[in-house]
């Protein structure tokens, strides 16, 4: 990583149930980190022991700029088969600032790696999916090569997710498999995000194990949402402009 990262949207708060830190914890953290975005992207009610539903309805009550932070506030979906279904509905989307979509052990019922990579790429092609989460943690075995030319097709940003190369997190295939997904992004020119998936705010925007795999693949800088707010912004909004 050859210049100033610019934003973190993918971070979680208490309210997700298993996280460690306030909202107010957050954007401070991101605010010494000289942020410019930090998206709080609580988990969708598909994982145990999250906010319940009425926490999207009154998100308009969260101030949405902090000095020089803009706070996005959202929700992390949950996959929940092979046919790509997510965990809220459009009502929902509509109050939110980001909408993650991703595949979780704990509400996941997959099949085949050729039934698994459909449903990721039928949530791919839902118009409100603007980023899908941590697609190479081997959570579900998937064939990457149509997930990311169905990312290319659709403008849809996918994820390098830094918690899932964590040593600790005991995910075997996740090294390999996010050496994959840049191989062929740099292959087909799709852009990736990188997303420190924070529990706590002393994680916010840390990529520290995304670097050596950047490294490994020369990845293009120009192929990193994380460098350019705007450019980020506006490629976010290209779905959902259609609605």
């Amino acid at each position: 990583m050859n210049r100033e990262l610019k934003l973190d949207v993918h971070t979680h708060t208490i309210m997700s149930g298993h996280a460690y830190s306030t909202l107010q914890e957050m954007v401070t953290a991101a605010q010494e980190k000289h942020l410019d975005i930090l998206g709080i992207t609580e988990h969708a009610p598909g994982i145990p022991g999250t906010c319940h539903p009425i926490y999207f309805r009154n998100l308009h009550v969260v101030p949405r700029q902090y000095g020089n932070l803009r706070l996005m506030l959202g929700a992390e979906l949950n996959i929940l088969d092979t046919r790509g279904t997510l965990d809220l509905d459009e009502f929902y989307y509509r109050l939110l600032d980001l909408r993650i979509a991703g595949i979780h052990l704990l509400c996941w019922q997959g099949g085949t790696r050729e039934e698994n990579t459909d449903g990721m790429v039928a949530a791919i092609r839902n118009p409100w999916t603007q980023i899908i989460s941590h697609p190479g943690d081997g959570t579900a075995e998937l064939l990457f090569e149509p997930i990311v030319l169905a990312a290319k097709e659709t403008g849809t940003l996918l994820e390098i997710n830094n918690s899932s190369l964590n040593p600790a997190r005991k995910k075997a295939s996740a090294h390999a498999n996010n050496l994959e997904i840049l191989r062929l992004c740099k292959r087909y020119e799709v852009p990736v995000i990188l997303g420190s998936d924070a529990h706590i705010s002393f994680d916010i925007a840390n990529y520290g194990f995304i670097g050596p795999l950047l490294q490994e693949t020369e990845f293009p800088d120009g192929l990193i949402m994380n460098y350019d707010t705007e450019r980020f912004l506006e490629y976010i909004s290209r779905k959902t402009n259609t609605l």
